[in-house]
């Protein structure tokens, strides 16, 4: 049985009010979108914000990696850092880490894709004073993204008008093992919620999905995928994000819905697109994983639905995270080429 959530402090929605203040807007009253606090007990009482989650929170190559471990490939410049500028947090941590799946949250020292030290279960930094925790899990776990982009890639030459790649993800009795498996994610991240539930019990907690990937129809050269596994492809992410939804629902936490904001923006979109094709950009982005540009309108659609319909503003400097203490690396103090060739080996891994 989930746990029950206890009363939260209410600092998010009072933090939000401050902000909107010193904005200048117009409309100053409590905000009242999901999950917002609907009562404001003054602009002055800080925000502790935990960022967790894998590689979509964490911006792999995107500049400027930070070393805290270098590893997990964690970007100064993704949404939780421009996040915690949008609602000018007292306190950030910033755990994320790429290839991350569940366990590596609440059960186990994770593998990082660099060799190098291994960070603790995320977890572990949340206390009683955290106020705010984001959480973009679930894509690794079941290698349920890795596998079917690299399998989808392989297969189709077999068949390019078809959808091989849906047929090899079908069991024999008929199961298509990748909407099982994105189904199993619920119970998984609903665990982790319960954790985050004991660890942080004042805090208010986010479950962020995925952007879309794929287009809702036509296909590109940027994806690589046979044409009738485009459709399919969007279903497994569709029922990946229903799983986080839900159990969000189910754990006292509320679900942040990228989806529908992320439609025109996926890896086809060319320059509109937030997401990468199937090309490693070194100095800007992984292959399948958001821009720079895709990880700032993240956080203003985190933002536009925290605040209840308030808009960000559409320039903003990341925040620095408040960490191990470890230095960042700086653009060139560590190659980019290195990071690049982990990052491919870990992605050969897959499947």
């Amino acid at each position: 049985m989930p746990l029950a959530r206890p009363r939260v402090r209410r600092r998010l929605g009072a933090a939000l009010v401050a902000v909107l203040i010193a904005s200048g807007s117009a409309l100053v009253a409590a905000p009242t979108g999901a999950g917002a606090a609907s009562e404001v007990v003054g602009g002055d009482e800080p925000i502790d914000y935990v960022a967790l989650g894998d590689s979509y929170s964490a911006g792999p190559l995107i500049p400027v990696q930070r070393a805290d471990p270098l590893g997990c490939l964690r970007s100064t410049h993704n949404y939780p850092a421009y996040l915690a500028a949008h609602l000018d947090v007292a306190t950030y941590v910033d755990v994320t880490c790429s290839g991350a799946e569940t366990a590596d949250l609440d059960k186990r020292a994770q593998t990082t894709i660099l060799p190098g030290p291994s960070p603790a279960p995320q977890l572990d930094v949340l206390s009683d004073d955290t106020d705010l925790v984001t959480l973009g899990i679930g894509g690794n776990d079941y290698e349920l993204f890795g596998s079917m982009i690299k399998v989808c890639q392989e297969v189709a030459p077999l068949a390019p008008k078809g959808a091989p790649c849906r047929r090899h993800f079908t069991n024999r009795k008929g199961v298509d093992t990748k909407l099982r498996d994105a189904d199993r994610i619920r119970k998984d991240v609903g665990r982790v919620l319960r954790g985050i539930a004991r660890r942080a019990p004042q805090a208010e907690v986010y479950v962020v999905g995925y952007p879309r990937l794929l287009p809702e129809r036509g296909t590109c050269k940027q994806v690589g995928f046979a044409a009738g596994d485009y459709r399919w492809g969007n279903r497994v992410e569709r029922r990946l994000n229903r799983s986080l939804r839900l159990a969000a629902k189910a754990n006292g936490a509320t679900y942040l819905n990228l989806y529908p904001a992320s439609r025109g923006h996926d890896a086809c979109a060319g320059k509109e697109a937030w997401i990468n094709g199937d090309t490693l950009k070194l100095a800007r982005a992984a292959d399948f994983h958001p821009f720079k540009r895709g990880m700032r309108a993240a956080a203003q659609e985190i933002y536009f639905q925290l605040s209840g319909g308030h808009t960000a503003p559409a320039r903003v400097a990341p925040r620095a995270a408040d960490a191990s203490g470890a230095p960042v690396v700086r653009r060139g103090a560590v190659s980019q080429v290195r990071l690049g060739e982990a990052w491919r080996d870990h992605m050969r891994a897959q499947g």
